[in-house]
């Protein structure tokens, strides 16, 4: 072991001399490459971020001294296991993603490795062009993902695979040749490479002419037949799909398509999956862009409405010169199929919000209908399209004599399937049931003339049963073809050729053998095990992009966004939470320090609880990391000054003069950030003179009617001793509005402060005494959004033991809720002015602002609210350390928009951090809450 570590090291330093790219050998960038999407976890030795071609001929040289495997790794969204390895991670995504040249006449571009899908897209956008092939991934895959995995997505019908878009690719080999493999011809490659290669195929021409089954979506296995003459000694495409088990992609070119001016969707309800699955091919004569499949169990209860009667749909995409031509050809396709019900969406709001569905499914099916777990391992087989309806009959009567329940979905128009199933991958016994489904499925998959793989590649879920596709001799063929690149057997091993076996190397078995119930939060969704709820995370990487998700209203990940870092995403957090439990690479426990270091730029904003498709809540996992890491320790100063926030500003209260006087005072100023751990280019917010509730102890009101509704005014700590111009304008519009309006009595908090810091057994004190000081039969309005949501989703998660916490839960309203269910008759003024500003991260994960929206349209308030968060996030933003990553956050979408604004126009920020941060920032705006608007325009 000694001797382990030692070359270990001697590797690493030889590494760090050799490439000019990032070298990490510590236990978090292990961690967090040991999974990729799918059920397995290898644990790499170090992970090298290269930064051009010369780094990686440089690193496969030092690797191949020490006889150390190397793994070729993009976005980490494969769902086989391909992505995961025991040697050295070439990180592609850092800094190889540039897009060297983009040429519109030949409509070809060429590219690094980790450029990611949608920014090739975007770059290609302005010439009426785009890259065919699209996984629902898109947002975070990269190219030299798609080549190692031959990707398709949703527009193959149309476009094809990966490998029938790239021209050229320049690849390395461990053994360090630089190939330039192309279309046509054995020239570009050096004679003895073509020499081999020539004598593999004449090894048995007639088996290799036959043994590929003709399917448009067969990946599985080796390519080996694009380079039999007849189909025109294609080295690149045999390349595609070979999971960096072949070499290493430097740069690659790859072909553009024309895209539509203008697309329409057709969505065709139909009675069950297997019905949906047997119209698919009688649509493809049509010429479609896409034929997707998916059933009513992956759609969310809430977005139903959003689709035609049935009970499994068919989004069938059109595109055309005009919209009118696009619609005109969805109309036609709706007509002619034999469905229950069908729609044509043509506006492209409308048409995101339904391909959201779609893309969300492979997060979505992680989940069965009761909350159980299911899994990936045979997410993407493919069948004759013409066979699908029938495969799909058969795979389900699988299903039932395994006891296994599955959802299926995905490219109906190309018979490729996709499906979680709720393996039990915890137990032996569940393992033994997955081999023996696993091996039964891949004989109906081959009965049926399929593929074991249809998109995603074999890695290590299905490689070991490709001789039940292909025969013993012909993957006999597959490991020479391995051999013949890679006689040292360094690249990818155990992947494709000579593959460990499906039921290895599963990420669950490191995990403790006994539910984690020794939690401060009830983990509802998850049984209260706070392991399964770090085993939600599956690795789709939603969370991985360099745009607020879902068109920019999303959320998640704010500091992802920022840093580029794995670490600093949700996936990333999770991962190390996972190895945290684990216990393997990282040792501490909840002492970690690895985990505090990823969850330092978490600002809590809860983006991920909505935005990911399988709901991980990260604002939640940090505020259980941080109870635990810190019990029985000091905590840092700004969990003292900031966690307790409620308690410091009742003292304040009373010398709010005398304090803002020593504020404005710069060595004192200084020396007090200093001590309570502010970051010291914040200024210190003032306190008001005159608390909310002061004012509305001594302020006389006409007094409502008794039989007027009755309501009760939540004074958060924001608002009465920061903002109290915020309640005063509410309660006037409230009772304008025909509300009777009360104030429950002084002392009262939600707890947010404390939740966010992890001061989880002090929060549930505070809780406690708002649960007995509140009355359960009156509507809850709280103007604060963080504190709506803590006591939303934190109270009950908290006090899950407690009858009157999910009572109370129920009873918050926001204040544009309270007017629209509790005064529906009542006119806003109309103020018809532009608005800039920003939802509330909290109000967009946990309680909504449709009502909101609805409001300040009654109001004439019009323009949309940025997505994202402002950056500020309670105290994020104030603690040290923060501030660059905090005004980062703010620039990404708030920042501009508030400057675009239109002289006159409002700024809209209900959130007293995000209020904060316009202020602060400098952009010269003052942004309100929508209540002090209203009450202004009351005159």
């Amino acid at each position: 072991m000694a001797e382990q570590r030692r070359e270990t090291t001697e590797l690493a330093a030889d590494l760090r001399a050799a490439v000019r790219g990032e070298v990490s050998f510590d236990a978090a960038a292990r961690a967090l490459m040991t999974m990729d999407a799918s059920n397995y976890r290898r644990v790499p030795l170090g992970v090298v971020a290269p930064r051009d071609a010369d780094d990686i001929a440089a690193a496969l040289a030092v690797c191949r001294a020490y006889g150390v495997p190397v793994v070729p790794r993009g976005g980490g969204t494969s769902i086989a296991g391909q992505a995961t390895g025991t040697g050295v991670v070439l990180d592609t995504t850092r800094h190889l993603r540039s897009i060297v040249d983009l040429d519109p006449g030949a409509r070809t571009a060429v590219v690094g490795p980790g450029v990611v899908l949608d920014d090739l897209r975007a770059a290609a956008t302005p010439y009426g062009l785009t890259f065919g092939p699209d996984p629902s991934t898109h947002s975070r895959c990269t190219l030299g993902g798609m080549i190692g995995n031959n990707s398709c997505g949703s527009h193959s019908v149309a476009w094809g695979t990966t490998a029938d878009q790239v021209r050229e690719l320049n690849v390395l080999t461990y053994g360090g040749e630089q190939l330039r493999l192309s279309r046509g011809g054995w020239d570009t490659v050096p004679a003895t490479l073509r020499t081999e290669l020539n004598t593999l195929l004449m090894k048995d021409l007639a088996l290799l002419r036959t043994g590929f089954p003709e399917l448009p979506r067969r990946i599985s296995g080796y390519a080996l037949d694009a380079l039999l003459p007849e189909n025109g000694v294609d080295l690149a495409r045999a390349f595609c799909g070979s999971e960096g088990t072949l070499g290493v992609v430097t740069e690659a070119v790859v072909g553009l398509v024309e895209a539509p001016r203008a697309r329409a969707l057709a969505v065709l309800g139909y009675a069950d999956e297997s019905a949906a699955a047997e119209a698919a091919p009688g649509i493809l004569p049509y010429g479609p862009l896409t034929v997707e499949g998916m059933a009513a169990d992956l759609v969310p209860e809430r977005e139903r409405a959003l689709l035609p009667r049935g009970a499994a749909w068919l989004f069938v995409e059109t595109g055309g010169g005009s919209a009118a031509e696009a619609r005109a050809r969805a109309e036609e396709i709706v007509r002619g199929a034999e469905a229950l019900d069908g729609d044509v969406v043509a506006d492209a709001a409308g048409q995101r919000a339904l391909w959201r569905i779609r893309e969300d499914a492979s997060g979505t099916a992680t989940r069965m209908p009761d909350g159980s777990e299911a899994w990936p391992g045979w997410e993407d087989c493919a069948v004759p399209p013409a066979r699908l309806g029938a495969y799909l009959r058969d795979f389900r009567s699988l299903l039932g004599a395994h006891g296994l329940r599955g959802t299926p979905y995905g490219h109906f128009g190309d018979g490729c399937i996709h499906v979680r199933i709720d393996f039990d991958l915890l137990r032996s016994e569940g393992v033994a049931r997955f081999r023996r489904f696993s091996e039964d499925l891949a004989d109906l998959v081959v009965a049926h003339g399929g593929s074991l793989s249809g998109e995603h590649g074999d890695g290590q879920a299905r490689a070991e049963l490709l001789p039940r596709m292909y025969g013993s001799e012909l993957v006999g063929l597959f490991h020479e073809f391995k051999d013949v690149w890679d006689p040292a057997g360094g690249m990818n091993p155990g992947m494709l050729a000579r593959p460990a076996r499906l039921d290895e190397n599963l990420r669950f078995t490191v995990l403790p053998a006994e539910p984690v119930r020794d939690v401060a939060f009830a983990y509802p969704h998850d049984g209260g095990d706070f392991s399964a709820a770090v085993r939600r995370c599956v690795g789709v990487a939603k969370c991985r992009t360099s745009s607020a998700p879902d068109g920019g209203t999303g959320v998640m990940c704010p500091s992802y966004r920022v840093t580029g870092d794995e670490q600093h995403s949700t996936r990333g957090r999770a991962r190390l939470l996972h190895e945290m439990l684990a216990g393997e690479v990282v040792e501490d426990g909840w002492r970690s320090k690895e985990v505090k270091d990823a969850l330092d730029l978490c600002l809590s904003c809860k983006g991920c609880r909505s935005d990911c498709p399988v709901g991980v809540d990260m604002a939640t996992y940090k505020a259980e990391f941080l109870h635990h890491h810190y019990a029985g320790r000091v905590r840092p100063a700004s969990h003292y000054a900031l966690g307790r926030l409620p308690e410091w500003l009742r003292l304040a209260a009373p010398l709010a003069p005398l304090i803002n006087s020593a504020a404005s005072l710069t060595p004192l100023a200084s020396l007090a950030k200093r001590a309570a751990g502010i970051t010291p280019e914040r200024p210190i917010p003032r306190l008001a003179p005159q608390t909310f509730r002061r004012w509305a102890r001594g302020c006389t009101r006409p007094p409502a009617p008794p039989s007027s509704p009755l309501v009760t005014l939540w004074p958060d700590t924001f608002t009465n001793h920061l903002s109290p111009s915020v309640g005063i304008a509410a309660v006037r519009v409230l009772e304008a509005a025909g509300l009777r309006v009360r104030l429950p009595r002084a002392g009262l908090c939600c707890g947010l402060t404390h939740v966010s810091t992890g001061q989880l057994d002090r929060a549930r004190t505070v809780m406690r005494r708002t649960l007995a000081a509140v009355s359960p039969d009156t509507p809850l309005v709280v103007l604060e959004p963080s504190c709506a949501a803590a006591l939303k989703s934190d109270l009950p998660e908290l006090l899950g033991d407690d009858p009157r916490a999910p009572q109370l839960a129920a009873n918050v309203r926001t204040f544009a809720q309270t007017l629209e269910e509790y005064a529906p008759d009542w006119t806003p003024p109309l103020l018809s002015r532009p608005t800039a500003g920003q939802t509330h991260c909290h109000q967009h994960a946990v309680l909504g602002d449709e009502a909101e929206r609805r409001l300040r349209a009654k109001a004439g308030l019009t323009g949309p609210l940025s997505g994202g968060c402002c950056g500020l996030a309670g105290n994020f933003g104030f603690e040290k350390g923060h501030y660059e990553v905090s005004k980062a956050c703010a620039e990404e979408q708030l920042l501009p928009a508030v400057r675009a604004l239109p002289e006159g126009g409002e700024v809209l920020a209900d959130g007293y951090s995000c209020r904060t941060q316009i202020e602060q920032l400098g952009t010269g705006a003052r942004a309100r809450h929508l209540a002090e608007v209203l009450a202004e325009g009351l005159g």
